[in-house]
């Protein structure tokens, strides 16, 4: 009999995956995110905890992976006409709001003892929120799309901005001595990161867009899948071996470069699976490096750690908000949506342990922090909804056109606003039926204003009922995933009995599949196709 051995590389992969799986599961019925359960996970096969322990050094590798594939995420979603719509408040409010973090994890630093290098990037890693969180925070509750929503997301992308420059700089800085030798070194650094911006401005600006439509065309789903992470870790490391900067710059612009391409709502969709299964080992790998014996050995750093992303943080954004002259409930949006952090802040913690800036004190004080200001976060989104009615501010503000749907009953609902949902949401707009979109990401600025836009996962009955399903009188689900439209389907038939519904297949199984949960009608592309030529061909006989 051959001796079965499981070798490090996929005993690392196997128990982060299965137990972020279940941790992951169990915050989501919690209703916290569940990045939580991640992170949870690497500290169950972390070396601080009894029973298996995973390699830490290829834990470190396939989190470096995760990185760069994060960073291309945020940089395929980076929108510069969502930040300049609100450009007057997120980006000096943004500013002023990491100067005054930084300022105050700077001080616990030096009440702590540690040096000026040390405090800087203690500060910044509290100073940044985790988008995951707040954009799950926002959508949850409905807002997203309202001036407070955006506002809040604009916030973010400055902030998400000035980490990746600080990404970029704290590496020359810890390199070098002082005076002219730090002239040197920063005019050095900035040169080459000039230099790289140039090339993927001028050259790559052109050429990966070209590169990607010439593989859309070979119809092939795998290599065009091939090419959207090539183009991702190439660039991240030809950044690296050529310039010298970053994976994560060089990741960042693969992504926005991308970005303006007609294809890149294609290549997110592409490339998910794969990013969400690297961005959850990445943070498997940052639990592996919590001691939890922190909470019980320094109790008062944590919890001044904790005051100053919870509380500080808070007062300064609401201060910062209200002194622009912005609406009490937009000031409480935004302070609850930055008290917490997250994956930024694990990359700053974990680079300056590397380069020997931060103590692994700080990156024990910070990975504390993260997990106890995201496990709060509802309860401080509670409570200012408490503030807000006790001073007659509406919390949930619903989308400006959001309306439609409870004043005209039997309204249609489009789920999915992608190739297919967006052809028919253009065609559907103007009609006497008052239309509702739901769509898994924000990007749905293409649509007039008469549409009612819901931002979340149809497979979420509390979606739906935003949607109002139970007063629609049609169901169209444009979706491609036959696992979760069948979901979609099933819970609005429970929802609306009455409600025809009409759904996109991709095969024979896919149709008995939606048609058995419910649908009236499941519409295979590839028949339909059929069906014209033949018309085609017995009209031309």
């Amino acid at each position: 009999m051959p001796e079965h051995h499981i070798t490090p590389l996929i005993g690392t992969m196997v128990a982060g995956l299965v137990l972020a799986f279940l941790l992951a599961l169990v915050a989501q019925r919690l209703r916290i995110s569940p990045l939580i359960g991640y992170v949870l996970a690497g500290v169950v096969v972390g070396p601080f905890t009894p029973g298996y322990v995973a390699d830490q050094s290829l834990a470190n590798e396939l989190a470096e992976i995760g990185v760069i594939l994060l960073m291309f995420g945020v940089g395929l979603h980076f929108s510069v006409r969502d930040l300049m719509s609100v450009r007057r408040i997120a980006i000096p409010g943004a500013l002023v709001q990491i100067v005054a973090a930084t300022a105050m994890g700077a001080g616990l630093a030096w009440m702590l003892g540690w040096g000026i290098g040390a405090g800087l990037v203690f500060g910044l890693a509290l100073s940044v929120a985790s988008t995951v969180v707040l954009l799950r925070a926002l959508q949850v509750r409905n807002i997203l799309e309202t001036e407070r929503g955006r506002v809040a997301v604009g916030w973010l992308v400055v902030e998400d901005l000035v980490m990746v420059l600080a990404l970029v700089m704290i590496p020359a800085l810890a390199g070098a001595g002082s005076g002219s030798d730090l002239g040197w070194t920063l005019a050095i650094t900035i040169g080459k990161v000039a230099a790289f911006i140039a090339l993927m401005l001028i050259v790559g600006r052109r050429f990966v867009p070209w590169l990607l439509h010439r593989v859309a065309h070979t119809g092939s789903r795998e290599l065009f899948r091939l090419a959207v992470l090539a183009i991702a870790l190439g660039v991240a490391a030809g950044a690296t071996l050529l310039f010298g900067v970053s994976f994560a710059l060089g990741a960042f612009f693969a992504g926005m470069i991308l970005a303006e391409s007609p294809l890149s709502a294609r290549a997110a969709e592409e490339t998910l699976p794969l990013r969400d299964a690297f961005a959850v080992l990445f943070f498997v790998s940052v639990g592996m490096l919590f001691n939890p014996s922190i909470l019980i050995t320094d109790t008062l750093p944590v919890l001044a750690t904790l005051g100053i992303i919870v509380i500080g943080k808070s007062i300064a954004a609401f201060a910062i908000v209200r002194a622009f002259g912005r609406p009490t409930r937009t000031a409480l949006t935004i302070s609850a949506s930055l008290a917490q952090i997250g994956e930024f802040s694990f990359i700053l913690a974990a680079l300056g342990v590397s380069l020997g800036v931060l103590p692994r004190e700080g990156r024990d004080l910070i990975l504390a922090g993260a997990i106890l200001s995201i496990m709060l976060n509802p309860l401080v989104f509670w409570a200012i909804g408490r503030v807000a009615r006790r001073h007659d501010v509406t919390d949930g503000e619903a989308p400006a056109a959001a309306s439609a749907a409870e004043e005209a009953p039997g309204h249609i609902v489009l789920i999915g606003h992608g190739r297919v949902g967006s052809l028919v949401a253009g065609t559907l707009t103007g009609g006497r039926r008052p239309l509702t979109v739901i769509e898994t990401q924000s990007d749905t600025a293409a649509l007039e204003p008469s549409v009612t836009r819901v931002t979340g996962n149809a497979a979420d009955m509390a979606v739906l009922r935003r949607a109002r399903i139970e007063d629609a009188r049609l169901l169209l689900v444009a979706i491609p995933d036959a696992f979760e439209a069948g979901q979609i389907v099933e819970q609005a038939r429970a929802m609306n009995p009455g409600l025809r519904i009409v759904a996109r297949a991709h095969e024979d199984a896919a149709v008995d599949h939606l048609t058995r949960l419910g649908a009236d009608l499941a519409i295979m592309g590839e028949r339909e196709i059929a069906r014209r030529m033949i018309d085609q061909a017995l009209s031309a006989a």
